[in-house]
């Protein structure tokens, strides 16, 4: 383990607490006045978090376009685990993410306080039960963020989308907003590839190496919001708005 790694690591570990430590007060606070941590405060919570977390790694993040507010879909291609503190720090929102994600040392419980809903991808029944909590969310006027692809790619190509859990946006008539993700290295003999988290390689070995590289930017880029007549439709065209924008991601 380098250094950079070392320093990092231990920086990070402060930050986790430190989110912890917040969550302990926004929760003390609404203890007083009677009332639970609402589904926007927690979204908002992991937008604090999502930031302090990117700058303890070593990640800048920019926004290109309009981030969403209020109740829309919002559906990004997907690099790794990452992608949860970097669309946090861009935008508040409830995330979808696979349950497995839930028993992970210290982000595993920083996403269950966050309101993330955890889904079980093969599962029917499971994605069925989260649809409808994703539609409680939207309800609450809470933007959802869902990751269609199903898995985190080398982002070498988007892979199809699946359509199922766009039915809360398309059965309550609400947006469906594209968003396309890539990161920028920071040292030249790297590539987007090498900071993705992909295939069968494991959680904390590829922890270890984004600690100890010099850092990069990570993009998140909105694209426009659109309303469509059925799931299928939203998949596919969301999907393709998503192609297109990381396609021209060099400006």
């Amino acid at each position: 383990m380098s250094w950079r790694a070392a320093r990092r690591g231990i920086v990070l570990l402060l930050c986790l607490l430190f989110c912890y430590l917040r969550f302990g007060w926004v929760w003390f606070l609404a203890v007083l006045t009677g009332r639970s941590v609402s589904p926007m405060q927690r979204a908002e919570w992991m937008h604090f978090c999502g930031r302090i977390v990117l700058s303890a790694i070593g990640i800048r993040y920019r926004v290109e376009g309009e981030p969403p507010t209020g109740a829309t879909l919002i559906v990004a291609n997907h690099l790794s685990y990452l992608d949860i503190a970097i669309c946090s720090a861009a935008v508040p929102s409830a995330f979808v993410a696979k349950h497995e994600i839930a028993d992970w040392p210290g982000f595993g419980r920083l996403a269950r306080l966050g309101g993330t809903i955890f889904v079980d991808r093969v599962s029917r029944i499971s994605a069925w039960e989260v649809a409808d909590r994703m539609a409680l969310r939207l309800s609450e006027r809470v933007p959802v963020l869902l990751f269609p692809e199903g898995t985190s790619t080398d982002g070498s190509e988007v892979i199809r989308f699946h359509p199922t859990l766009f039915a809360p946006a398309v059965e309550g008539r609400l947006t469906v907003t594209p968003v396309a993700i890539f990161y920028q290295p920071l040292e030249a003999e790297k590539e987007e590839r090498d900071l993705c988290w992909f295939g069968d390689e494991l959680f904390f070995p590829h922890l270890l190496r984004v600690l100890g590289i010099a850092g990069f930017t990570a993009v998140v880029r909105f694209g426009t919001p659109e309303v469509y007549p059925d799931r299928r439709t939203a998949a596919w065209r969301s999907h393709d708005a998503v192609v297109q924008m990381r396609t021209g991601k060099e400006r």
